[in-house]
């Protein structure tokens, strides 16, 4: 599948623009307290490194197989271009954080789901985390499959036993946490994200995508 066509042709610059505006936001807001500063971090599926670009910390990477990823990158942001199912070029106990968004549904199969997770738990250093932001099909299974791109279902449930399979233990589990996809009619001024972040009560009623957080202990 030309991914880089499939994309330029969902999301236009304006929109991908708003979409870096949404994660500078979701970052600085959120994802930040789970990464210190000084981590070496894994961005899987990193697409246009909204995520990476704007992270704090030491050391940057980004795993996409859309060679266009690079245009997108940040100066300090490593790009690898690659399949994440096989990720043998990366050092075993580097990083201290991987992260995954929207990213799982893409596998074509549960076994490549799993792949993909046991070389995050290999490649993390002892007691380094794995992060995945992921649609949860207990709350989206009719708009799960408009994307043509989407193959494996995965509940917050399901994520959480693949993840314990690869030897992650679970820290955190939230079930509905973010809308399903940037395309919401949602508004995302910055001010209206920060205030839905602020209360968890508003993510039951508007949350389809689960958060995870598993550590790797020695």
């Amino acid at each position: 599948m030309k991914v880089d066509k499939l994309y330029d042709n969902r999301f236009d610059e304006k929109e991908k623009a708003r979409k870096n505006a949404l994660w500078r936001t979701l970052c600085d807001s959120f994802f930040q307290q789970f990464i210190s500063e000084e981590a070496s971090v894994l961005d899987v599926g990193a697409g246009f490194c909204e995520f990476i670009n704007n992270i704090s910390c030491r050391e940057k990477y980004a795993l996409d197989l859309n060679e266009v990823t690079s245009a997108y990158a940040n100066d300090d942001v490593h790009v690898v271009h690659g399949a994440s199912t096989d990720l043998s070029l990366m050092q075993s106990g580097f990083f201290d954080v991987v992260f995954m968004s929207n990213f799982l549904e893409h596998m074509r199969s549960k076994d490549d789901v799993l792949q993909v997770i046991a070389e995050a738990f290999r490649i993390l250093k002892n007691y380094g985390r794995l992060l995945v932001l992921q649609p949860n099909i207990r709350y989206v299974y009719r708009e799960y499959w408009d994307f043509f791109d989407h193959h494996v279902p995965l509940s917050d449930k399901s994520l959480v036993e693949a993840m314990r399979l690869a030897g992650f233990n679970i820290e955190l589990v939230i079930p509905r946490f973010l809308p399903y996809t940037t395309k919401s009619r949602l508004p995302q001024h910055p001010a209206i994200v920060k205030a839905y972040l602020k209360v968890p009560l508003t993510w039951k009623f508007f949350g389809k995508q689960a958060f995870v957080i598993g550590k790797k202990h020695a």
